[in-house]
């Protein structure tokens, strides 16, 4: 079968930068998603984003869809003949529908009678005929927040579209899309090369925007910044500090990526640093340069989107526009450290963190209190209460305000300035850590302390004013504050109980709800649930559901018992006691419900029900006492000793009994069982 390269452009005004690399992932996506839907044998695809285009290449596309085999049912034979054995109408209709005659068709028979059938090949359609609506649809499902209109169109799209290119091989293959007609003419770089650009075929795609001074792979214009700019960087005598984000931001900006090296003046590098490179790199879009000892020079790297006649004016104008940004902070930072974190924090009480959970000042003092507990129980030395007293203050800074994301670490360093203690600065800027996946913890055990108290507030607030995330919308990040909570207790090696540390908080929120500590504990523990599966070291789904049956108190204590289960189940005897529990499980849930009666030993009569009951009592003080000291590998090993008491009761005994008396009893049994069996993971929720 002839195959083809497939290419699809959208030219438009440009783009979202943040965005746009996951409009294109997911238009490439969606592309081959309704390529393979459609049955369309295809090769590799090439997504390609620059600000003005979207585009996607599929090498080797089929000209056609696969034959496909049709098998229909028609009218039943008695109902398709009359009685001198002509065709009747409904018989006639359907062969007519399958394209064949009567005497065409087949019989179908089955023990609920028999059908005229029709048996046959339909021919697949041809690409060029399925392509048009499949782009549409993958255009439709693109993660656009907020669709535009433009000019007398009722298209929407994330940006105004102004060309549409849709090849299969060198054909234009013809569909209307958001208003617009496909075609082969593109256009290459803004400035350079402003002229419609006619495309040849699919694979020449790529060489013509070259050529054009556009290079359309993301990925490769992406590699080719990260190059230039370290150059330019090793030229003026240091190395950039290219963070991620920003190199993909600056890719999205650009068509045809120039560096230019530039620099300020010395006297900003007195700043801290982290306010230079958010003025350099944040707001202006530059990589900022260090020198061999980690300093920051003064020189950075711009990328700019046109190759210049005169570098050294675009290099000045550059200079020029960062110049009054580090002057800003540079004012900024001297007024605030005028005004004492206490004044500032006294301020706090004019700032609302949520209508109805009352204004950071309010949140502040809720804070303080819980910090103060959590540091007695992680023993954490420092002065927790005035860490917590000045954690929100620079929230009220001039430089925050400007800086949104410099918030704690203008508060360490104005802490510093009027010397506060190191580990209460510090406490400061740790206690938002960690600020997104992969961020560091906070190392101190004060800032851990601060850290989980700030977390756990905002967490119970606003479940108890019912405002829990859902979908992608979580405007106060509670799922990032769950991770970080989790994070700091299990990397941190914090064994806090978390139930106590969940009513505390709750205790103190102006809104009060009964059912608000079991909603953020089980928010806490699916949190936990997929942390312990991304390890991927044989933990299972089952596993950790089986241990969080039990409601720990601890998330070190779940990641305890999960271990101990783990080690259990390589035991020949785990497979049986799983098996065990799941058939007393289902005993007992088939069980009248009432009051869970205790055993009445002097009403056990037969020797399989005494048995298990004299088993029970010699083991459950020393499983008890195992789980008690977190010896979980002990106490599942000891559940062992079940097995044989408890295959003789099942072999021997009727449960379900006609007398109620010794029916009853015979539960309280199981359940006694049950509930050992499930004091480090519920058994039942394991597989087998």
């Amino acid at each position: 079968m002839a195959a083809h390269d497939l290419l699809f452009e959208l030219g438009t005004e440009e783009l979202p930068p943040r965005t746009l690399l996951s409009l294109s992932s997911a238009l490439t996506d969606g592309l081959i998603k309704g390529i393979e839907a459609a049955g369309i044998p295809h090769g590799l695809a090439h997504g390609f984003a620059t600000p003005r285009r979207l585009g996607v290449r599929v090498e080797a596309c089929a000209e056609f869809a696969p034959d496909r085999r049709v098998e229909r049912r028609g009218p039943p034979v008695a109902s398709s003949f009359d009685a001198a054995g002509a065709p009747t109408s409904a018989a006639a209709a359907f062969a007519k529908s399958c394209g064949v005659q009567v005497a065409d068709l087949e019989r179908l028979t089955t023990d609920k009678g028999a059908w005229l059938a029709f048996r046959g090949t339909e021919p697949g359609a041809a690409t060029t005929s399925l392509i048009g609506a499949i782009v549409a649809q993958a255009i439709a499902a693109l993660p656009i927040a907020k669709r535009m209109r433009w000019g007398a169109h009722s298209a929407e799209f994330v940006r105004p579209v102004r060309s549409v290119v849709l090849l299969f091989g060198g054909d234009v293959v013809p569909t209307t899309l958001l208003g617009l007609t496909s075609g082969r003419i593109t256009v290459g770089h803004r400035f350079h090369a402003p002229r419609p650009l006619v495309l040849k075929s699919p694979k020449s795609y790529e060489s013509q925007l070259r050529r054009a001074k556009v290079i359309a792979d993301f990925g490769k214009r992406r590699d080719l910044i990260r190059a230039q700019v370290n150059v330019a960087a090793a030229e003026s005598g240091g190395t950039a500090l290219i963070e991620d984000a920003l190199l993909d931001e600056v890719t999205a900006l650009v068509e045809w990526p120039v560096p230019i090296a530039g620099r300020f003046e010395q006297r900003f590098l007195a700043l801290p640093r982290e306010v230079v490179i958010a003025t350099v790199q944040d707001h202006q879009r530059y990589f900022a340069v260090q020198g061999a000892d980690g300093r920051l020079t003064g020189g950075f790297v711009t990328v700019s989107n046109l190759q210049s006649r005169d570098p050294s004016k675009v290099r000045e104008g550059n200079e020029r526009v960062v110049r009054p940004r580090l002057s800003d902070a540079a004012f900024f930072w001297e007024q605030d450290r005028k005004v004492p974190l206490d004044a500032h924090a006294e301020r706090l009480s004019g700032m609302t963190f949520q209508t109805k959970l009352g204004t950071y000042a309010e949140k502040t003092l809720r804070v303080k209190d819980l910090a103060v507990w959590m540091a007695r129980c992680i023993s954490a030395e420092g002065d927790i209460a005035r860490a917590a007293q000045l954690a929100k203050a620079d929230l009220m800074t001039a430089m925050v305000g400007e800086f949104p994301e410099l918030q704690g670490t203008m508060g360490k360093y104005y802490a510093e300035a009027q010397g506060e203690p190191a580990e209460v600065a510090l406490a400061i800027e740790e206690h938002y850590k960690p600020r997104f996946a992969g961020d560091t913890l906070p190392a101190s055990k004060t800032g851990q302390a601060l850290a989980l108290a700030d977390k756990i507030d905002t967490l119970v607030g606003i479940f108890a004013i019912q405002q829990r995330p859902t979908g992608t919308k979580d405007p106060f990040g509670l799922r990032r504050a769950a991770l970080g909570v989790l994070r700091i207790l299990l990397e941190g090696r914090l064994d806090v109980d978390l139930i106590d540390l969940l009513r505390r908080a709750a205790a103190a929120q102006p809104v009060q709800r009964t059912e608000v500590v079991e909603e953020v504990y089980d928010f806490i523990a699916d949190r936990l649930r997929g942390l312990l599966l991304e390890r991927a070291d044989g933990t299972t789904a089952e596993m950790i559901d089986a241990v969080l049956a039990g409601r720990p108190r601890s998330p070190l204590d779940v990641e305890t018992r999960l271990q101990a289960l783990k080690v259990f189940l390589l035991l020949p005897d785990a497979g049986v006691l799983t098996g065990i529990n799941k058939r007393i499980v289902n005993i007992l849930r088939k069980a009248a419900p009432g009051a869970h009666l205790p055993v009445q030993a002097a009403a056990l009569t037969e020797e399989a029900e005494l048995a298990l009951h004299r088993v029970l009592n010699g083991l459950s003080g020393t499983v008890e006492q195992a789980i008690a000291e977190r010896r979980y590998a002990d106490a599942l090993h000891s559940l062992t000793g079940l097995r044989a008491a408890v295959d003789e009761f099942f072999e021997r005994i009727m449960v379900m009994d006609e007398n109620l008396e010794r029916r009853n009893n015979r539960l309280a049994l199981l359940r006694n069982v049950q509930a050992l069996l499930g004091g480090v993971a519920d058994l039942s929720r394991l597989p087998g």
